[in-house]
């Protein structure tokens, strides 16, 4: 599992994009990017970029879908690796992984306000897929399992205000309070919608 140790914020400007890694709070007017634009951090920030080159914007495409799932280096090219030795296009197969994540599911459903908290949920003890509790964030979910919360989850003041309000989730979960249920393997114009995957690709086949 991967941890955050910069601030959030800043990841968010350096990507020059939203990550939504705080959760409901990117959506209000303190969000910097709102504030003040997507402006890189540090105080040469401000400064006219140079044009950059065709690896530099692999490399940060890259950088953005690590930083979008909260994944670490090690765990992306182990995603990669699997992905290419799929039949298909990568890229689809590569977001189809991340997507599928555990964590990325109890986010994407609306039981937790952003994946930190979803995976501070799930290492807890908080939730279960197929009635078995698991603590692993990465695990890779399948069509057919359905995800839900554990009765002492329930309890928790942070989970009753995320499960009070409604939010869109992803046509390929089916939800019902606190349970979800996988429904298919997600489609690629249903994901990773902000990821030029084709950029990562070319970043890897080097």
């Amino acid at each position: 599992m991967a941890k955050i140790l910069d601030s959030k914020c800043k990841l968010c400007r350096r990507e020059g994009t939203k990550l939504f890694l705080k959760g409901s709070r990117c959506l209000t007017p303190k969000c910097p990017i709102d504030k003040k634009g997507a402006v890189p951090p540090g105080q040469h920030g401000v400064r006219q970029a140079r044009r950059p080159s065709e690896y530099s914007k692999q490399l940060r495409e890259k950088q953005k879908a690590k930083r979008f799932y909260g994944v670490s280096e090690r765990q992306f090219r182990i995603y990669f690796d699997r992905a290419f030795k799929k039949r298909g296009a990568t890229g689809e197969a590569l977001l189809q992984q991340l997507e599928l994540r555990l964590d990325n599911v109890v986010y994407q459903s609306g039981l937790t306000a952003s994946r930190s908290q979803a995976r501070q949920l799930i290492t807890h003890g908080g939730v279960t897929v197929d009635n078995r509790r698991v603590d692993i964030p990465s695990y890779q979910l399948k069509p057919g399992e359905v995800v839900s919360l554990a009765k002492p989850a329930l309890k928790q003041e942070t989970v009753k205000k995320n499960l009070a309000q409604k939010r869109d989730i992803p046509g390929w979960l089916q939800k019902k309070a606190s349970f979800v249920k996988i429904t298919k393997r997600p489609a690629r114009d249903e994901v990773g919608s902000e990821i030029e995957d084709k950029l990562i690709v070319e970043y890897y086949s080097k």
